[in-house]
């Protein structure tokens, strides 16, 4: 499989002068500045094959917008390299842009004077998009994201969720391989977030884009990646699937079985303890470091009880991940 993204030892770190108290302290700091060193990414590596939706995760402050935005070529390493579509993006600005795609939660690609549709067309000039392909490719934005209600529009009129929505098509609208997402949906209503997440499946599963996500909503992640990479401090402290974060972190399921016959003797299995049993009710759960997860526990009850009811409790996400941060070393 093909990599779209692939970073090495990626590293930035920021000088800032320290302000010193006080007006003493400020002509101090005007003669004899004092200057602070604040590592904002610190040897990060990763990649991301084509066609892969990857979310990089950590809290406020982690790194996770600065690694974007290095991505993006805005900033410049201080050492390491990262090639994105097989392009040094701090190197080659101009052909970088053309490859990439890129939503900031916060700001705009649009022209807050002018309504979406004149937005969308400057766009469309300055990519040189043929006109055929750019009005197909906005009955494909619009079918999902339904911007025709607005889309002449002033965007300063605009809600978040109607900006946001025009901001992801206007990031598509040169068909870019690779697309970065930072904290697209912040703000936005349940009804809206669903949009944009049926969106972005479809651009993944369908279109075979390469997604960089970074998101606080774990809902988000759920629903829409596959594989997580979660940084804090500036440092890579976990790489894996959904499934090996829940198998590593997130044991504190349980399976309640109904059993058929009341009078079943009932076991242990392997990796699976029993919690507690009130007649025909028995409560399943994780034993030691090598149990299975819980739709394997499921599985294995299932297979080993005739059972005439289950319902299974797991540890959302948010539990998960909060576990990793602590267990990592996040926190």
């Amino acid at each position: 499989m093909s990599v779209s993204i692939e970073v090495r030892g990626l590293s930035r770190t920021f000088h800032t002068t320290v302000r010193r108290p006080g007006l003493a302290g400020a002509l101090r700091s005007l003669v004899n500045p004092e200057r602070a060193v604040k590592h904002a990414v610190s040897d990060v590596t990763f990649s991301v094959a084509a066609g892969e939706l990857l979310a990089l995760l950590g809290p406020n402050g982690a790194g996770k917008s600065t690694t974007i935005k290095m991505l993006t070529g805005i900033l410049t390493p201080t050492s390491g390299e990262a090639r994105v579509a097989g392009v040094v993006p701090y190197r080659e600005r101009e052909r970088n842009a053309r490859n990439i795609g890129a939503v900031f939660g916060q700001r705009t690609q649009l022209w807050w004077d002018l309504p979406v549709r004149e937005s969308f067309a400057i766009l469309r000039d300055i990519y040189e998009v043929p006109k055929a392909e750019h009005t197909a490719r906005l009955k494909e934005f619009d079918d999902i994201l339904d911007l025709s209600a607005f889309w002449d529009t002033r965007v300063r009129h605009l809600s978040l969720g109607q900006r946001v929505r025009c901001d992801l098509a206007a990031a598509l609208l040169h068909d870019p391989p690779v697309v970065f997402l930072d904290e697209p949906t912040i703000g936005m209503d349940v009804v809206v977030k669903e949009q944009v997440r049926e969106f972005l499946r479809h651009q993944v599963e369908e279109r075979g884009r390469t997604v960089l996500l970074t998101t606080h909503d774990m809902t988000e992640v759920e629903r829409l990646a596959e594989r997580v990479v979660l940084i804090n401090h500036g440092r890579l402290v976990l790489d894996g699937t959904l499934d090996e974060i829940r198998r590593k972190f997130g044991s504190t399921w349980q399976v309640r079985a109904t059993l058929a016959d009341a009078h079943t003797e009932v076991a242990a299995l392997p990796g699976i303890a029993v919690l507690r049993q009130d007649g025909p009710q028995v409560v399943f759960g994780p034993d030691g470091p090598d149990a299975p997860t819980v739709h394997q526990a499921l599985k294995q009850v299932i297979e080993r009880y005739e059972v005439s009811g289950v319902a299974i409790d797991e540890a959302d996400l948010e539990d998960v991940m909060r576990t990793a941060y602590v267990q990592a070393g996040a926190v």
